[in-house]
């Protein structure tokens, strides 16, 4: 347990970061799973334009941190390549 008052107040502060982040993360993660959900079902147009929605969220939570810029790249290059193999 934490036994300064600065301590006291990271302590807060991670658990606060880290509620955020996990949401943040969620969101990311969610329209990742939205994109697979239409390619597996073989809708192109759909998926397509879910691909644009989850890039933005993507490419936002790479600006903000909460995850790495290659790993946002890799997210999005490989959900592209699954959509374009759909044609």
């Amino acid at each position: 347990m934490a036994n300064t008052k600065q301590a006291r107040k990271r302590a807060r502060q991670t658990v606060a970061r880290n509620l955020h982040l996990a949401a943040q993360r969620s969101q990311y993660r969610t329209a990742i799973k939205k994109v697979r959900k239409l390619v597996a079902a073989g809708d192109k147009a759909a998926a397509q334009e879910a691909f644009k929605a989850a890039e933005s969220t993507i490419d936002k939570m790479a600006r903000k941190g909460v995850l790495h810029g290659n790993a946002a790249a890799r997210h999005k290059s490989r959900l592209a390549a699954e959509i374009k193999a759909l044609a």
